[in-house]
């Protein structure tokens, strides 16, 4: 995995000092590129190194309405709600937390996770990742986190997957479930989004796709082309490291799908909402001092060594669109929970601004 990543990383930005922010420099071919790079659909990663997801969720043929079927207290400010989706063919949680304020209507806030993102369960919600019930505490939003979505990148897929199953996952983000979050929660109807990593991804995709829908976006860490060398190559190592098939997502990978996803290319339809984007650089951080953990300091620093050149290529391309953009490039760290633990308070003014609270 970490071959290829850094085999991709070379072929997508050579190291000859043009990464600098405000300027495409070398990168301009990618960020404008048609069809750049040779990986086809098939798969990215060793057999050997791929996660097993388990069974796919089963599917069911009797939902043909989106509504909440389910409610459990996680606490006085959280709770977890199960949606039955007939995009997905089946019931779904949604963890919530509650505003500090509920005697008005309140903006919501939706976040996805990473790549291995579990049933049941957001890794934002847990106070050794995430944390982000700490950090909403005494914040005035709606924060919808959704679970499941493994290896999905949060979007409809073309088939059904023998590993990860069916994912209609922007379906049911913009159609199904913003619904049924505004009438539960009787919120205001402003909405923003967040992710990383995989998420971060997604988050930025469903902005550009959903332009009416999301406010603003924040995103830690993710890649936001799918159609150069460095971003293909990341949508394959995404699904293939859960096990998936890329060939079940978009199919042809010279197809408009691929097309559409790309953020870069559709950069302009996020004109006029708050963006927030961060990355560290792929060295050993405050976090890794004293660590010994191979996967961590190479694996996690390969990654994030190219979500650096993704950021950067992303940012360059709004840019040069004018759209205005706060990045933060946090210097030294790896690829890990602890960077976008941090990063979310330094996010939320963008987010406070996108969602009317500023």
């Amino acid at each position: 995995m970490v071959l290829l990543l850094s085999a991709g990383m070379a072929t997508a930005a050579p190291s000859d000092g043009s990464l600098g922010s405000g300027s495409l420099g070398s990168l301009g071919s990618l960020a404008g590129s048609s069809g750049a790079g040779s990986v086809g659909a098939g798969s990215s990663i060793p057999e050997g190194f791929q996660e097993d997801p388990g069974p796919p969720p089963a599917l069911r043929d009797d939902i043909t309405t989106a509504e909440i079927v389910g409610e459990k207290s996680l606490s006085a400010q959280g709770v977890q709600l199960t949606v039955a989706s007939p995009a997905l063919r089946r019931d779904v949680t949604v963890q919530v937390l509650l505003p500090a304020d509920r005697s008005v209507p309140r903006p919501t806030l939706y976040m996805l996770d990473g790549v291995s993102a579990r049933n049941n369960g957001s890794g934002w919600m847990s106070a050794s990742l995430g944390d982000a019930p700490t950090f909403f505490r005494d914040k005035d939003v709606n924060v919808v986190l959704i679970n499941g979505g493994r290896a999905s990148l949060y979007t409809d897929w073309d088939e059904i997957d023998p590993r990860l199953g069916l994912n209609k996952w922007e379906t049911y983000l913009t159609q199904e479930l913003p619904g049924l979050i505004d009438k539960k929660l009787k919120t205001n109807g402003i909405n923003a989004i967040a992710g990383n990593s995989m998420g971060a991804q997604s988050a930025v995709m469903l902005a550009h796709r959903n332009p009416e829908l999301y406010s603003g976006v924040a995103a830690f860490s993710g890649c936001y082309s799918t159609n150069d060398a460095l971003g293909r190559l990341t949508v394959q190592t995404t699904v293939t490291s859960q096990s998936g098939d890329p060939a079940n997502l978009w199919s042809d990978p010279q197809g408009p799908e691929w097309l559409s996803h790309d953020s870069v290319r559709n950069a302009e339809q996020l004109r006029g909402k708050p963006i927030y984007l961060s990355v560290s650089n792929g060295l050993p951080g405050t976090f890794e001092e004293g660590s010994e953990d191979t996967r961590r300091l190479v694996l996690g620093g390969v990654i994030e060594a190219s979500a650096n050149v993704c950021t950067r290529i992303f940012e360059s391309r709004l840019n040069q669109l004018d759209i205005p953009v706060t990045v933060d490039y946090a210097g030294a760290g790896v690829h890990a929970w602890d960077y976008w633990r941090v990063q979310l308070p330094k996010a939320w003014p963008t987010l406070e601004e996108a969602l009317g609270l500023s």
